[in-house]
């Protein structure tokens, strides 16, 4: 049903992502607000990696809610706060990027979706350093 576009005319995508996603006879379709990082209790974790943690726990919870999973996942668009100044505990904009793909990549665990990523100065929260907004079909 999702088939990942590949084109032999373009390059390979730049990390673990694909150029597009093909989605055919989908019966169920779930489409996310940015999700943030703040835990259900109302927290959020400070370290990046963390944040990117939380992020796909909920994720996860929300297709969990449509008996959907990561694995249905078709195209992902996550944002990071670019300014190095307020966050250098984290190294520097591409030790960030690296850790929120990572953190991706390790959630995917193989399985491809369409995939685009923003640098941003600021998000609605000073707290929030990265959200991620999905497309699920299945």
């Amino acid at each position: 049903m999702n088939r990942n576009l590949q084109p032999a005319t373009m390059a390979k995508p730049a990390a673990a992502y694909a150029h597009g996603i093909e989605v055919s006879g989908a019966e169920s379709w779930v489409f996310t607000s940015g999700v943030v990082p703040t835990r259900a209790d109302g927290t959020i974790p400070a370290d990046l990696g963390e944040q990117a943690a939380v992020v796909w726990g909920n994720i996860s919870a929300i297709l969990a809610e449509a008996q959907l999973s990561v694995r249905d996942i078709v195209s992902i668009a996550t944002y990071v706060v670019e300014n190095a100044a307020e966050h250098e505990k984290d190294g520097d904009l591409s030790t960030r990027l690296a850790v929120v793909m990572a953190a991706r990549d390790a959630v995917l665990q193989g399985h491809l979706a369409a995939s685009t990523l923003v640098t941003v100065p600021a998000l609605a929260r000073s707290e929030w350093r990265m959200e991620i907004a999905v497309v699920a079909a299945r």
